[in-house]
């Protein structure tokens, strides 16, 4: 623990964390209403009798199938314009765990979190009920011991929602989880990963990527009614039975010529459409891959900024990658070849943009200032604050960037924090991750503090 420091010595600066991050709200209902015909008239859907609903119908086309696509699909647009100026935030207490880097909704009510304590957990976001996940463990169990202090970074569910992919109690393993009952079904511990496992990226329900600071990816294929008995292990200790398995391929990130030693997969995105892999290297690279039975390398591309390069998204609908680095987010637009979409200054002191998000045109941003920013890709600016509506005007934007503040959180008042801060009560929370309840129009936020020697943590719910 540090030490109170007199005298004209200087404090060394404390580390930064290098910690990190549903689906679309559903259609209208548009079904004629049954009963006797009128005698000149049909009689209208009865779906919604609203003025403002029929003439939005009106405009784009009727009442027919297509109209009604038009309408939700613009309603929809306009939901993500407008919710995040909507959205209150209620904290959850998370105890004494330390901050959270990954998290995901498993239904309308939990998400299930990873933290730096390397602790899996789900939290009801009603009740605020929390529940200990077991972590699976290697076959060699001694290779854990070394590798404590990493946490869990990267939680994952296939597209069906029927696997859970993140880390084991061995922070280098894959270890994967059957929805929605938890039950542990397999652990990559063979052949795999030499470090920390940073992200995981599902390619379709039975194949995952994971990326390692160890500088490579591995490929991985979970076929639940193939695993083989002979290697699944049962241990002394009454953990539930699991298969132990190895990578179908593991490619190395290449050697850049600047910096060639930090080559640390970070991050990754995949986009399905294509069967295309987006990685992130802290040496600041992009590399995109063909992930197919194995992985093929595309291309590296060295990315404009390229210091603390942490995380990154991508977009289904406008087929753009974003990556956020120490004070940027960089876009990505590889059909065009070049980057065409100018980057965003994240202006929160230089702390670094820790989560990303898309939904449609808006891409979500969490910052390591414990604020959540709005961007408008297809305009290219940030939401705004709607200013008051007065006797002469309706409410507009105000030319106010749109910023939600999280709260304060818990942070443990230790020997670190007093040596190093002062004893500071009010510490910002980077925002390590978030994630979208979009039917229920619901944001889970979490994360902690900064600095790698505090120890603490937030999580809210927006909505």
């Amino acid at each position: 623990m540090a030490q109170q420091q007199t005298g004209s010595r200087k404090r060394k600066a404390p580390a930064v964390e290098a910690g990190a991050e549903s689906s679309p709200s559903q259609g209208l209902a548009a079904a004629d209403g049954e009963g006797p015909l009128l005698l000149k008239r049909q009689r209208r859907p009865a779906t919604c009798r609203s003025m403002v609903h029929y003439l939005k119908v009106r405009e784009v086309g009727g009442w027919g199938p297509a109209g009604l696509q038009g309408f939700d699909g613009e309603m929809r647009g306009y939901a993500v314009q407008r919710l995040p100026e909507l959205l209150t935030e209620r904290q959850l207490d998370l105890g004494t765990l330390n901050k959270v880097f990954a998290s995901q909704w498993l239904n309308s009510r939990q998400v299930v979190c990873g933290t730096k304590c390397n602790t899996l957990f789900v939290v009801d976001v009603q009740s605020g009920h929390i529940t200990r996940i077991p972590l699976l463990r290697d076959r060699e169990a001694r290779l854990a011991q070394d590798q404590q202090g990493c946490g869990i970074h990267a939680i994952e569910l296939n597209p069906s929602k029927t696997l859970l992919a993140t880390g084991g109690e061995n922070p280098n393993s894959l270890a994967i989880y059957q929805l929605p009952t938890l039950d542990p079904l397999c652990l990559g511990d063979r052949h795999g990963h030499k470090d920390w496992i940073f992200a995981v990226a599902w390619l379709s329900d039975t194949i995952a990527v994971s990326g390692s600071r160890d500088g490579t990816v591995a490929l991985w294929r979970m076929d639940p009614d193939k695993f083989d008995d002979t290697v699944a292990w049962h241990s002394e200790v009454g953990l539930p039975v699991y298969a132990h398995i190895r990578p179908k391929d593991v490619e190395a990130i290449p050697r850049a010529i600047i910096n060639p030693s930090n080559r640390k997969v970070r991050a990754l995105a995949c986009g399905a459409k294509n069967q295309e892999l987006g990685a992130v290297s802290l040496d600041g690279y992009f590399h995109l891959w063909k992930a197919q039975s194995t992985l093929s390398r595309l291309l590296s591309i060295r990315l404009p900024y390229f210091r603390d390069n942490v995380c990154l998204t991508y977009c289904d609908d406008m087929s753009v990658y974003a990556v956020g680095s120490h004070s940027h987010v960089s876009f990505l637009d590889l059909r065009q070849g070049q980057q065409n979409i100018r980057p965003l200054c994240s202006r929160e002191g230089g702390t670094g943009v820790r989560s990303l998000s898309f939904y449609r045109h808006i891409i979500t941003v969490g910052t390591g200032q414990g604020s959540l920013l709005f961007y408008d890709i297809r305009a290219q600016k940030f939401l705004e604050e709607r200013a008051s509506a007065t006797l002469e005007s309706s409410s507009g934007p105000s030319g106010r960037k749109l910023r939600l503040a999280c709260g304060r959180g818990w942070l443990n008042h230790n020997d670190f924090w007093v040596n190093y801060f002062g004893g500071m009560e009010v510490f910002p929370n980077a925002l390590y991750t978030h994630c979208y309840n979009w039917p229920e129009m619901k944001l889970f936020v979490a994360g902690g503090p900064l600095p790698a020697g505090l120890h603490g943590n937030y999580a809210g719910l927006w909505s």
